[in-house]
């Protein structure tokens, strides 16, 4: 009898001990979070470079403040979705062996019950120095620590990763059985690359999306769909 590839990946998390998770903007989609490339909002009437980048806060942070501030209001109005709390109860089952690396800076997988969750995007919640880098969860405009400009927490263009979050990221591809990665578009470099690092160590790939990506010919297994509604079955057939 055959096995469906629902059911294929179902019983490779059943037989498999560590477990890496990389999500994109397309999990945070189903709650309402537009994703990066949809034109809503601020994004219709400016370039992306403008609103998520230094040249762009630095000519205009009033803009990008209120732009962030508009995004922190979308988000704070939406819930996580069914994929979310999947993955937050795959963690639960897999415990310390179990690590979601996320690109998406909303926290809604902490919202839904997430713990080990690497945030290798920095999250949108926070505002961080531009002068110290000390980081700080309130809205003052500048650091009462050094009196530099406070900006978002976030990865702009151009910029970097926080080293020991992706270090972390790095680790568990290069350690887990099995990798999902799931809503996202495998365009953005370097997490990007998580999977393919996964790959090269031995581990199965999983794509969970509802369209195929420049990844997908490179897994062993493709579920299309979206997480919410995938997710969930894949739990339910687990053992």
């Amino acid at each position: 009898m055959s096995t469906s590839p629902l059911h294929a990946v179902a019983h490779l998390l059943d037989t498999s001990a560590r477990i890496c998770v990389l999500t994109g903007a397309g999990v945070s989609a189903e709650s309402g979070v537009a994703t990066f490339r949809d034109p809503d909002g601020l994004w219709a009437r400016f370039s992306p470079y403008e609103l998520a980048s230094m040249d762009g806060f630095l000519a205009n942070p009033d803009r990008v403040r209120d732009w962030y501030n508009y995004r922190r209001a979308i988000i704070n109005s939406v819930e996580p979705n069914a994929g979310h709390v999947a993955i937050a109860k795959l963690e639960k089952m897999f415990g310390a062996s179990f690590t979601l690396a996320t690109q998406n800076v909303d926290r809604l997988h902490q919202r839904a019950g997430s713990i080990r969750v690497l945030e290798v995007h920095g999250n949108i919640h926070e505002n961080r120095c531009n002068g110290c880098h000390g980081v700080r969860s309130d809205d003052e405009l500048t650091c009462p620590s050094c009196s530099g400009s406070m900006r978002p927490n976030v990865v702009w263009f151009g910029e970097d990763l926080p080293e020991d979050v992706f270090a972390a990221a790095e680790e568990a591809a290069r350690t887990c059985d099995v990798m999902l990665v799931i809503g996202t578009s495998a365009d953005v470099w370097p997490a990007a690359g998580l999977p393919y690092t996964a790959k090269m160590a031995g581990a199965q790939i999983v794509e969970i999306n509802p369209n195929q990506t420049s990844l997908t010919p490179h897994v062993h297994h493709v579920l299309s769909g979206t997480s919410a509604v995938i997710l969930p079955q894949i739990l339910e057939a687990m053992t």
